[in-house]
């Protein structure tokens, strides 16, 4: 009976945003989820078999042959299939882009391949060696090779290729292959990952996890402070999953995280434990893939697109630091990890655990009473850390007050003493200021000019190692201007402070510090993350400088003071969130000090000393927090009490960009009449971007506001017919719930 296929072409665009029907050649065995090449009009191109049939609409002549398969397994799994085509539905992509997140992209094309190994294998016997030496005790070489097989195989790389060739010709040798491992560095050596004493709280939240295992699943905000020992939570609900013959997914906000936690978990569980992040190599994150999608790996540590992992029959998901906004993808398809996991852990039935000692507000909502059962959290709470130390103590300084004293240094006087203190007591410090490079914009203290970027709306960050100025959205330099641009003045001045410049002036004042930077600049080579933090673990450095990267999951035991250099770097951003993230930022690289024996200390340096967010970070108060910061949400309607949808539109030409926009409102507006949906909309409106140049292209939006309680799918879904109907020159994306407003 011929067979059909159901196509997925791998070819991104609307229009091809359908199945396309093929016939399986006679002989040719073909499973749903398999890659295949398929002849496409005049090309050769692969796609992913949805379904197959034993019927088919069109008339048989039209339908062509599937060419071959491109491997012989599926690379999609059912489950994940299934969950393409709710990520097709719910974040409005294309099919093809949500599978395309369900494999390593160097899959596609065979960009990459198992990487094989040969090897010499001794066929001779002893006694056939030694009476072919005595035979030929010219052949030197050959003897000589003779010899070393016989204490086992040998990779052919390290031998002499004649001698080899010659052997193998007489029968003497056979060459081999096997395939060979790309191995990760994380998973090269083994932490300390001795098994702790459980506190109350600890063992409370473990039984909970694994009851719900073992009855059929459920879902978990777990909130812990700083140290309390959340890591140790979600390895005994991970060995209880494996104990049960099912699998478990980590996901880490941050890259800079992965190798800590994954030489934890490799510690506790071997070669079970896998890792995937965009810094593996193609051929490590394909090695790694190959051994999860064969069940040779069943625990998957990683970052967002972790929560892809072919694994199959999980038990457990862990989002741990869930409150990150790095989870939510900034290109399409915009997908959540969090809402991913969700979706995950409750078709497979297992436990999902959102970990976090400063949880988003809209997941924090969801542990409260009163929420419906669908979107219900259970909360779980450790107050206390594990090993019963007590939090840092936090301390603010006014910087108002040292500018008026005459201190006009990065470091205020007792960030400065404290510093001195611990360095010169053998211990460690960490400095954290969320802007990297040198300074944060060149100005002109004549005429006021700042320097921008040339394909930006934004001022331009002084990197002084390179002597340039750098946009840090679209990457372009250009050397730093020694006179004004605008008034031709030679007064120009540097203003603000990132990395570089902290580091800088750290020497300086710290002269016996040893100092290493952790930010985007100094991370950009493979294995980065890890070289940087093992030379501050080992106290080869004593000194840590960083961004966000360095806020959050670390654990250095030596680790005795953390100075927050510019508390109010994210403070004052246009966005809603902002006091939520300074609030999570100050609470987590608070978190760093004293986390062992030694008491901790954090001095945190600001010019809004009475702001909430700072005030209720410094006492490590999240439920004060939460309290103040959801009224406030509740009284301007901002989510989680409503859904923020927008249209971006951007192009070279403004006055077309700024008409898509203008016309799509207008449509927009007619459309909600005619739903009678006007009731539910708190604000709609199209006007330019806050960020209105964007990498050479003029920015515009329609900015929706909706209630929840209105039909916000449908105006979703009009929003992206919206934006798929773009005129030509304009390109147009619907965000949901943005990460970013800019």
């Amino acid at each position: 009976m011929t067979q059909y296929a159901n196509v997925i072409v791998d070819l991104s665009a609307g229009a091809l945003d359908r199945m396309f029907s093929y016939r399986v050649p006679e002989g040719m065995h073909i499973v749903p989820g398999q890659q295949v090449r398929i002849p496409f009009g005049p090309r050769r191109i692969e796609g992913f078999v949805a379904s197959l049939s034993d019927r088919c609409e069109l008339d048989a002549d039209r339908v062509k042959d599937i060419l071959e398969p491109v491997q012989d397994y599926p690379v999609v799994l059912p489950e994940l299939m299934e969950l393409a085509d709710w990520m097709h539905a719910r974040y409005l992509c294309n099919l093809v882009d949500a599978l395309r997140l369900m494999i390593p992209s160097e899959m596609r094309s065979g960009r990459v391949q198992i990487r094989m190994r040969r090897f010499a294998h001794l066929v001779w016997s002893e006694e056939q060696v030694a009476a072919y030496a005595q035979e030929n005790s010219r052949a030197k070489r050959q003897i000589e090779l003779l010899m070393h097989l016989q204490n086992g195989d040998m990779d052919t790389a390290s031998l002499n290729a004649a001698a080899l060739k010659a052997l193998r010709e007489k029968g003497a040798v056979q060459i081999l292959a096997c395939e060979q491992r790309r191995t990760p560095s994380a998973l090269r050596g083994f932490a300390d990952t001795r098994k702790f004493t459980l506190t109350a709280g600890q063992r409370n939240a473990v039984e909970a996890i694994t009851a719900a295992m073992d009855n059929g699943g459920g879902r978990f905000l777990l909130n812990g402070v700083t140290g309390s020992g959340k890591t140790e939570v979600y390895m005994r609900a991970i060995r209880h999953a494996l104990d049960a013959g099912k699998t478990a997914i980590v996901l880490v906000p941050e890259i800079a995280l992965t190798p800590q936690m994954v030489s934890w978990f490799h510690g506790r569980f071997g070669d079970l434990a896998a890792v995937l992040h965009s810094g593996l190599s193609a051929g490590e994150k394909f090695d790694e893939w190959r051994r999860i999608r064969f069940g040779e790996a069943r625990v998957v540590v990683g970052a967002r697109s972790a929560i892809f992992a072919p694994l199959t029959n999980i038990g457990a998901i862990i989002v741990d630091e869930e409150h990150e906004n790095t989870y939510q993808s900034e290109s399409r398809p915009r997908y959540d990890a969090r809402e991913v996991a969700w979706r995950r852990a409750e078709k497979n039935g297992a436990a999902l655990v959102l970990g976090s000692a400063t949880p988003s507000i809209s997941s924090f909502m969801r542990a409260m009473p009163g929420v419906r059962p669908e979107n219900k959290l259970e909360l779980l709470e450790l107050r206390e850390r594990a090993n019963g130390r007590p939090l840092p103590e936090v301390e603010l300084v006014d910087m108002r007050g040292e500018f008026e004293r005459g201190n006009h240094s990065i470091f205020s006087a007792k960030l400065l003493s404290a510093l001195e203190e611990c360095l010169r007591a053998g211990e460690q410090a960490m400095l954290f200021i969320n802007r990297r490079g040198h300074s944060t914009f060149v100005s002109c203290r004549k005429c006021g000019y700042v320097v921008k970027c040339l394909q930006c709306d934004v001022s331009m960050t002084y990197h002084q190692v390179e002597n340039q100025l750098r946009c840090h959205y679209c990457g372009n330099t250009m050397p730093p201007p020694r006179t004004c641009p605008q008034c031709g003045s030679s007064y120009i001045k540097y203003f603000g402070a990132g990395t570089q410049k902290v580091a800088e002036e750290a020497q300086k004042l710290l002269p016996n510090a040893r100092i290493v930077r952790m930010d985007v600049d100094t991370t950009r080579e493979k294995d980065a993350h890890a070289r940087i933090l093992n030379r501050f673990r080992s106290g080869e450095a004593n000194l840590l400088i960083g961004t966000q990267m360095i806020a959050k999951g670390l654990d250095f035991p030596n680790v005795t003071l953390v100075g927050v250099v510019a508390a109010d770097m994210t403070l004052n951003l246009p966005d809603y969130r902002s006091t939520e993230r300074t609030f999570q930022l100050i609470t987590q690289v608070a978190g760093r000090a004293g986390r062992a024996e030694k008491r901790g200390r954090v001095i945190v340096q600001t010019y809004e000393p009475d702001h909430y967010g700072i005030q209720l970070a410094a006492a490590q108060d999240f439920r004060a927090f939460y309290r103040k910061e959801s009224a406030f949400r509740r009284s301007a309607l901002y989510p989680p009490f409503t859904q923020i949808v927008r249209i971006v539109y951007s192009g070279k030409e403004e006055k077309q960009v700024r008409a898509a926009a203008e016309k799509d409102e207008a449509r927009f507006n007619v459309w909600l009449d005619e739903q009678g949906l006007r009731g539910d909309v708190v604000q709609m409106r199209a006007h330019e971007a806050p960020i209105s140049l964007l990498r050479g292209e003029h920015r515009w939006q329609l900015f929706l506001k909706m209630y929840f309680k209105g039909d916000v799918n449908a105006a979703c879904a009009r929003m992206q017919a919206m934006a798929d109907a773009a005129p030509e020159g304009v390109r147009a994306e619907l965000e949901v719930n943005p990460a970013n407003l800019y």
